[in-house]
């Protein structure tokens, strides 16, 4: 008496499906997370702190201005020049009249250079200036 059955073994299948998903997942939240970490830590530009500012939704699109302690102005990663800035912003503004631009001065920057970064603003027909603040200790 043969009790063994003579069944052929199960071909062991390579599953992609799961595995794309969890490959697309990673990717999207790496994406995301590195879009937004590079706009803010892309200086060595510490802002003051504040105990009464309240973080807000970051619009979609805006421009962040840093000004280094030197007074140097940097947008996207790249020094300009004041009439450099103030041609990019005017540019902007006529695309987009109400972009947001959110201005991180170095809390050792001396404050004519802020104001000179506000006055190029505005002279582009920039109005929607924010200023970026830290959270206290």
């Amino acid at each position: 008496m043969n009790f063994r059955s003579h069944t052929a073994p199960e071909r062991v299948v390579f599953q992609i499906a799961p595995f794309v998903d969890i490959l697309l997942f990673l990717l999207v939240f790496f994406i995301l997370t590195w879009n937004f970490a590079r706009n803010e830590a892309e200086l060595d530009v510490k802002v003051p702190a504040a105990r009464e500012g309240k973080e807000n939704r970051r619009p979609v699109g805006e421009v962040i201005l840093n000004v280094r302690r030197d007074g140097s102005i940097v947008m996207n990663r790249r020094s300009m020049t004041p009439a450099e800035l103030q041609e990019t912003l005017a540019r902007i503004a006529q695309l987009y009249p109400d972009q947001a631009v959110v201005l991180r001065g170095d809390q050792n920057v001396d404050y004519k250079y802020v104001v000179d970064v506000l006055d190029i603003c505005r002279a582009a027909n920039i109005w929607n200036v924010a200023f970026a603040t830290s959270k206290p200790d």
